[in-house]
């Protein structure tokens, strides 16, 4: 395999940094890395808050769940949905613009992750570690209120990055097999696939944790799907202006 797909196999979440901080020119340099990915129209529907102040990274990092690793990590981003540079630009050179549509909504969360991928991949060349923030979104309007995010902008998750201090493995996929499919969507074989990678989870985990953790795929799972996840979402978008017309 060539150092790229090499580099992209080996990504596993950092959660423990040293105190080594990323050089400014690099952290920048990232950043044109990640603007250097796909983006539908050219709209570049994104904006980065890299979080500096340390009492709103701790903040932020209650709100996000307790994850502590938000306030000492060397840098913190949060990649946000932006619609409103691009429909401000258009609308300044003549256009009667329309806002609030679910396509809109779709590009801009699309395009945020599209970038951000480029800058972990950027990231992890540069031996830097990282840690992908879901938990921004338990508490968006807070978090947006934080980081004074205007109408038409969303936070779609956090970015911890830092020079690692542990090395964890690699966290096992599902099956080529499972999730590639050809045609049209079979998916006679994915009770047997699953099960399959069930026990390839199930070892990991007993691994990992000197037998102190014995589930699966599937079982971890559950939580996911009995309850209403970050119900508040859509009436949060809808305030954010994304009306999802």
């Amino acid at each position: 395999m060539n150092p790229t797909i090499e580099l992209l196999k080996s990504h596993r979440s950092i959660r423990k940094f040293t105190g080594e901080k990323i050089p400014h020119d690099l952290l920048r340099e990232l950043i044109r890395a990640g603007q250097c990915a796909a983006t539908s129209n050219h709209v570049q529907a994104y904006s980065i808050i890299h979080v500096i102040d340390p009492d709103n990274r701790r903040k932020i990092a209650e709100l996000a769940g307790g994850q502590s690793y938000i306030a000492d990590c060397s840098d913190f981003l949060v990649f946000c949905a932006d619609m409103r540079r691009s429909t401000d630009a258009a609308g300044r050179a003549g256009a009667e613009v329309v806002r609030g549509m679910t396509e809109q909504l779709l590009v801009a969360t699309i395009d945020t992750s599209l970038m951000a991928q480029n800058v972990a991949i950027a990231a992890e060349s540069e031996g830097l570690g990282l840690c992908y923030i879901g938990g921004i979104r338990n508490n968006p309007a807070e978090i947006s209120e934080i980081l004074r995010l205007p109408e038409h902008v969303y936070p779609v998750f956090g970015m911890c990055l830092g020079y690692p201090d542990q090395n964890p493995e690699v966290k096992p996929r599902l099956p080529v097999e499972a999730i590639l499919r050809e045609d049209d969507y079979s998916d006679a074989r994915d009770e047997e696939l699953v099960a399959g990678f069930d026990r390839t989870m199930n070892e990991y985990y007993r691994e990992r944790t000197g037998g102190n953790k014995d589930t699966t795929w599937s079982e971890q799972l559950k939580p996911l799907f009995t309850s209403k996840l970050r119900p508040h979402m859509r009436d949060f978008l809808r305030k954010c202006g994304f009306e999802m017309k």
